[in-house]
């Protein structure tokens, strides 16, 4: 069954909605056709409906503006510093289950129970098989080498994906090392950022750059599209790690809002994107790191080899998301 969005069609207007039995409101920062698979297996499962608004930008205004008359039930988001955003705005409530506490390792929720990651992803770099050699880079600071001057390409600085990279580097290394190391990625940039992770493959394989950064589900995606597939075969997956550290992690995540009027329709959606069933089609679907142990990664992410994840704490990162835009903004990486 498709989500519908003619409930949440409501939401914008000043009316206060009714809580609809059986029924599950989300505002998703995720594009509705990534979860569309999940959405179907649960509503076949539960009976319960479930009706996504896409909410690129101003979900955490949105949800304050609304207040206890919000129609939206869950939040699902793509970045640890956004899941942070809306708890830290109040428009979440916490959630005590016991089915997620023993899905969901304590590194992938919040201590407080106000978010779940679902799943993790790795920010990697994608090289060139003609002109990048195997082990010519290896770690994130390797990036700021004037050796690869005119070689990198990038979508914005100020993307949520790069600003959570840089937070990592400010928690690591500390700001002005940080700042450094901004400055000196910025320098060796081909072009002026721009576009998505897959336009950064798209652009090594015309010849504009040799490497640029992105997460792994996007080769998965690549790969399974006719015409980008010859963009993805252009590329080398490379998991690069901190000098002192591991791969950088991010995930996706969900957080029930204060005013859920579905409330207990809402958990059983929470609850089983966080099963076996949920990661598996997560994993097989999107190829997204399940956080749920046990749950294996699909065969083309197990293809890429293994790595070792950064242990650094996912809320030190987000908490120094201000930090990591304000020092994009101050050296004008996407200017």
């Amino acid at each position: 069954m498709k989500a519908r969005l003619s409930a949440l069609a409501l939401a914008l207007s000043s009316a206060v909605v009714p809580a609809l039995a059986q029924e599950v409101n989300v505002y998703s920062h995720r594009q509705p056709e990534l979860i569309q698979p999940l959405i179907d297996a649960f509503t076949a499962a539960s009976g319960i409906t479930v009706n996504i608004a896409f909410v690129d930008k101003g979900m955490v205004e949105r949800l304050v503006a609304e207040g206890n008359r919000s129609p939206a039930d869950l939040v699902l988001t793509v970045d640890i510093a956004r899941l942070a955003e809306v708890v830290n705005a109040g428009v979440t409530q916490p959630v005590d289950s016991p089915v997620l506490q023993a899905n969901i390792p304590a590194q992938y929720r919040d201590p407080g129970n106000q978010w779940f990651g679902l799943t993790s992803r790795a920010r990697i770099i994608y090289a060139s098989k003609d002109r990048v050699a195997e082990g010519e880079v290896t770690t994130y600071e390797d990036l700021a080498d004037p050796k690869w001057k005119g070689r990198i390409c990038s979508r914005s600085g100020t993307h949520d994906y790069n600003l959570a990279l840089l937070g990592a580097i400010i928690a690591h290394d500390g700001a002005p090392a940080a700042k450094a190391w901004a400055e000196g990625l910025r320098a060796n940039l081909a072009r002026k950022p721009a576009g998505g992770d897959r336009d950064q493959v798209k652009a090594i394989w015309a010849g504009e750059c040799d490497i640029a950064l992105g997460n792994t589900y996007y080769m998965g995606q690549m790969l399974a599209d006719p015409e980008q597939a010859e963009w993805a075969n252009a590329v080398r997956i490379v998991f690069p790690a901190f000098a002192e550290g591991g791969t950088h992690m991010n995930i996706s995540g969900v957080a029930m809002t204060r005013a859920a009027p579905n409330r207990d329709a809402a958990l059983k959606l929470m609850e089983f994107l966080s099963s076996d069933e949920a990661q598996r089609i997560y994993a097989g679907t999107n190829h997204e790191f399940p956080v749920k142990p046990g749950v294996p990664v699909s065969a083309l992410v197990a293809s890429w080899g293994p790595f070792t994840p950064d242990s650094l704490p996912l809320t030190e990162i987000a908490a120094q998301r201000p930090v990591a835009l304000k020092i994009m903004e101050e050296i004008n990486f996407d200017g």
